[in-house]
C-alpha cells in the first residue's frame, strides 16, 4: 500500500512485550499526514510505548510500524539517526541542558543533525519567534518558567523542520492557563502542516481541542 493509503504513521497488528508484561496487544491504526491526534489512556496503558515505536527507540515483537514509508522493523541501526531527523520530540520533563542558554539549547538540535553552523543563527531565531521566546534568547533554563521551558523544548523539536512532532504529556507539569497557551501553539504548528501525535491523560485538553483520539487501555485500543 502507498503512504497515501496508509498514512504517514501506520501500525498493523503491533504487539510489544516487556518480559511477561504486554504493553501493546495487536494494535492497528493510521495517522494521516497533517493530522493532529491525541493518544489517551491511564498511566501504563501503552501511550509512551507507541511514541517510542514511532521514534525507533523500540521495535515491535510482532506486526508492522511504518513511519513516512520506513518499516521500523527493517530499519538498519545505521539509518536510525537520519530517520530521526524527520521527527521532533517534546517531553513532559523538558529535557533542556541547564548549562546552556535558550539559543544554545535549540542550536544543539541543529548540531546533532549536521546543519552547517553558518545556518544556525537564522534557523534558531525563526523557531524562537514562532514559540514566543525571542526575548529569552540569552537566558538560562533556571531563569525560565515551566511554560517557557516547554516552549524551549518545542522550539528545539521544530528547529530541524520535522515532518512529525511527537509530544509525550507535554502539559503534565504545567498549570491550566500555561497548558492552554501551549496547546494554542501546537494548534498553530499543526495548521502549518506538521503532523502531531500527542500522548496525554489531560481529558480537559482532549475535550477542548476536539482532535481524533486513539484511546489505549491495557495495551489495546478502546472506543471512548
Amino acid at each position: 500500500m502507498s503512504q497515501e493509503e496508509t498514512g504517514i504513521v501506520h501500525f498493523k497488528g503491533v504487539t510489544k512485550k516487556f518480559g511477561s508484561q504486554v504493553a501493546l496487544n495487536d494494535v492497528s491504526f493510521d495517522v494521516k499526514k497533517g493530522e493532529f491526534v491525541f493518544v489517551t489512556g491511564p498511566s501504563g496503558a501503552g501511550k509512551t510505548t507507541i511514541l517510542k515505536l514511532i521514534l525507533g527507540q523500540l521495535t515491535p515483537d510482532s506486526g508492522d510500524v511504518v513511519v513516512d514509508g520506513f518499516n521500523m522493523t527493517r530499519l538498519a541501526s545505521k539509518d536510525i539517526p537520519a530517520f530521526r531527523q524527520k521527527i521532533g520530540t517534546v517531553f513532559q520533563d523538558f529535557k533542556v541542558l541547564h548549562e546552556r542558554t535558550v539559543f544554545e539549547n535549540v542550536a544543539v538540535a541543529l548540531a546533532v543533525v549536521g546543519l552547517p553552523e553558518e545556518e544556525w543563527n537564522e534557523r534558531v531565531k525563526h523557531v524562537l519567534r514562532l514559540t514566543g521566546l525571542s526575548g529569552q534568547t540569552n537566558l538560562f533554563p533556571s531563569q525560565l518558567s515551566g511554560g517557557e521551558l516547554q516552549r524551549v523544548s518545542l522550539a528545539r523539536a521544530l528547529a530541524v523542520n520535522p515532518k512529525i512532532l511527537l509530544a509525550d504529556e507535554p502539559t503534565g507539569n504545567l498549570d491550566w492557563e500555561t497548558s492552554d497557551n501551549l496547546m494554542d501553539l501546537f494548534e498553530k504548528i499543526n495548521k502549518e502542516g506538521k503532523t502531531i501525535i500527542m500522548a496525554t491523560h489531560n481529558l480537559e485538553i482532549v475535550k477542548k481541542y476536539k482532535k481524533r483520539v486513539i484511546n489505549i487501555v491495557g495495551g489495546t485500543i478502546k472506543d471512548k
